[in-house]
């Protein structure tokens, strides 16, 4: 009996391991596809989704949309060019420097040379009308010498304007200053393009034609029929319009355009106007020096070589004497006051409200308001260019609006 019974309770736990094996294999084969099925696969499916659009598209465009996906930079290109803009320009900035400074000691050298030479012509001629012999022929005939000497100095000087030439090179400097100031604005704000390559190419160019460096075949003419104001810019009004697209009227209203138009007529009929009929002034007195001198010293030395002759004694002492006293005194107003710079001042001053009548004008004719310069922007700038606050460009545009003549006031008051 215990044998039977050891037997089947061996038999039951046999059996009981035996079912909870299978049970423990078929629950783990049922519940294997619940786990398969439970998990999700966002990569697979983005995986798929790419091939399909890849398989859509043309292989050309699928590699230009690769190519341009990190290139969120302005075009390196562009900016090598404009860098390359930037050195010739600052090259530029130290050759019209250094030879502004040397055009401005020539104009001190010579005047102070040609005044020697005069005033020691004049005095051997003095002293050789009072003197006899050999001496006094030796005297007289030096004094000739160094009369004709100092006639073609004159002639040279007279014809090159040294103080006018320093000028356009002053000039020349600061607005190349400008204008590299201009192209690092360019590139810190970045987003540079072709088209601010060739109007920054155009503006260079402008500036080397309105202020040449070399003196035979380019140098301005010094003495010009008409005065005519300065042109450095390009023809699209001195800078390229850069819109604020934000907003469509862009900073522009009725108020702003009627102000404007009232500040660019002013600008018309005084300032540009009062400065070319002064540089006119300065022209015919600069004509006039540029004459008297050499014909001056001429007859200077045409009467220091009759000095000592009985029948032209006289007469010859007085133009050997007085005429290189007189050529003296012209020489010294002419290029110690810099004559020629003071016309050069004023061309370029009318230049420069030529310029700006240009640059307001052309944003009034642009009907499209959101190509225009930004509205604010562009009237704080005409405002600092012209030395008034926006409240006085103001009740100034308003003076000349309701005026019935020409109001007295100009518009700079900066010079």
């Amino acid at each position: 009996m215990a044998t039977l019974k050891a037997s089947s309770l061996l038999l039951k736990s046999s059996i009981s391991s035996n079912s909870k094996k299978r049970g423990s294999r078929i629950r783990a084969m049922i519940q294997t596809p619940n786990r398969v099925s439970s998990i999700s696969l966002p990569g697979l499916e983005e995986m798929e989704l790419h091939k399909s659009t890849e398989k859509k598209l043309n292989p050309t465009n699928v590699e230009t949309i690769k190519r341009n996906e990190g290139n969120y930079g302005p075009n390196p290109t562009v900016m090598m060019k404009l860098h390359a803009i930037l050195e010739v320009v600052a090259d530029r900035v130290e050759m019209h420097k250094n030879i502004g400074d040397q055009r401005n000691n020539w104009n001190s050298l010579l005047l102070t040379s040609i005044n020697a030479i005069t005033l020691t012509a004049a005095t051997m001629a003095g002293v050789a009308a009072i003197s006899g012999g050999a001496p006094a022929e030796a005297m007289k005939i030096s004094s000739t010498a160094m009369y004709v000497a100092a006639t073609g100095m004159l002639s040279i000087v007279n014809k090159i304007q040294p103080s006018q030439l320093a000028e356009e090179q002053r000039n020349a400097t600061r607005l190349f200053k400008q204008l590299q100031n201009q192209i690092q604005t360019i590139i810190s704000i970045g987003n540079v393009t072709d088209t601010d390559v060739k109007e920054i190419m155009g503006k260079v160019l402008a500036l080397d034609k309105a202020y040449p460096l070399p003196l035979l075949g380019a140098m301005l003419d010094k003495f010009p029929a008409h005065v005519e104001p300065a042109v450095w810019w390009t023809e699209n009004g001195g800078k390229q319009s850069r819109g604020n697209y934000q907003g469509y009227d862009n900073g522009w209203n009725g108020e702003l355009e009627d102000e404007m138009r009232e500040i660019v007529n002013i600008i018309k009929r005084k300032d540009k106007e009062d400065y070319l009929r002064l540089g006119g002034k300065a022209l015919k007195l600069n004509k006039f020096l540029a004459i008297s001198g050499p014909v001056l010293t001429g007859l200077a030395a045409a009467g220091s070589a009759f000095v000592g002759s009985p029948s032209h004694g006289g007469w010859a002492v007085v133009l050997g004497v007085v005429g290189g006293a007189l050529a003296s005194v012209v020489n010294a107003v002419e290029h110690g006051v810099q004559v020629g710079m003071v016309f050069e001042m004023y061309r370029s001053n009318a230049g420069f409200f030529k310029m700006m009548e240009e640059e307001i004008e052309s944003n009034l004719r642009e009907e499209g308001l959101e190509k225009r310069e930004n509205g604010e922007l562009f009237e704080m700038n005409v405002g600092l260019q012209l030395g008034r606050s926006l409240s006085e460009m103001r009740d100034l545009a308003a003076v000349a609006a309701t005026a019935a003549e020409d109001i007295d006031e100009f518009a700079s008051k900066l010079f």
